[in-house]
């Protein structure tokens, strides 16, 4: 007797896709690649959304236009409004030229307190130029500042004419007018210059407004820095902008100390902004 063993033989058959699987890459988009980074036009117009459409921004130019308010209203009550128009124009421009170098501050400092700053250099990684986007926008609120100031002035002038009998005083020169600009665009500048240097807004802000008390106060304890002051004292060679004209000698003493507190805090700032670390 014989037995047959039968063998039988099981062969794995292979699937019929053996390619493993690999992610594919999203098609590319279509159309012509970007020549160009992004607009300087835009940068300003991005900058000046972060200056004034923000809380702090909305609320700070709120409360400039509070101050201005009651500036007015005080002077149109007073002597039943019988002001000249110079006298509502620097209710408008003091408290404007104080409290509007807060907003250049603040167009520097929030970029580095909030870390937005790392969105903004990685979106434009040139620094150089977001930062130019901070003084162009700062000048284009500033000078509709200016602008909104000479108006408000000029319209309570006239309701006190209108409304209260006053006389109408309107001789104000144009090198006036350009001298409260200039002195409230100056200090703008100022603030921005100090906000690019320190990157920190309580010690901008603290700097801005401490440093003009600490001339009067040295200057009222030594007189070298009484001397050093008519220099290098913004406040003091700025006050002649508001008289419309100027002497050489308070030109080049304007020119000095704009040199020493705007325009070199500014230079450095953006050096440094330009080489800081991101966090």
């Amino acid at each position: 007797m014989s037995t047959t063993t039968a063998t039988t033989t099981t062969t794995r058959r292979a699937p019929a896709d053996s390619t493993p699987h690999v992610a594919r890459l999203p098609e590319p988009l279509a159309g012509p690649r970007p020549a160009r980074g992004i607009p300087f036009g835009r940068l300003v117009r991005a900058e000046l959304r972060k200056m004034i459409d923000t809380r702090a921004g909305r609320w700070l130019l709120v409360a400039i236009g509070v101050v201005i308010a009651g500036a007015l209203t005080v002077l149109f009550v007073q002597q039943g409004g019988d002001h000249p128009y110079g006298a509502y124009l620097q209710a408008t421009a003091m408290p404007m030229a104080l409290l509007l170098p807060v907003v250049g501050i603040l167009a520097v400092t929030s970029e580095w307190s909030q870390r937005t700053a790392l969105v903004t250099f990685t979106l434009e990684a040139r620094r150089a130029r977001v930062a130019w986007a901070k003084v162009v926008a700062a000048l284009a609120v500033g000078v509709v500042a200016v602008v909104l100031s000479f108006a408000l002035a000029a319209a309570v002038h006239a309701a006190a004419i209108g409304l209260r009998g006053a006389t109408g005083d309107w001789g104000v020169e144009g090198t006036v007018l350009l001298g409260a600009g200039g002195y409230v665009l100056l200090g703008l500048l100022q603030g921005l210059a100090f906000g690019m240097l320190l990157r920190n807004t309580p010690a901008a802000v603290v700097l801005y407004y401490v440093l003009p008390t600490g001339w009067s106060i040295l200057g009222s304890l030594w007189s070298a820095a009484a001397s050093a002051g008519e220099w290098l004292d913004l406040n003091r060679t700025m006050q002649p902008l508001f008289g419309g004209s100027l002497t050489g000698e308070q030109w080049a003493q304007l020119g000095t100390s704009v040199g020493v507190w705007v325009l070199l805090p500014l230079l450095v700032g953006m050096v440094w902004v330009t080489r800081a670390e991101v966090k």
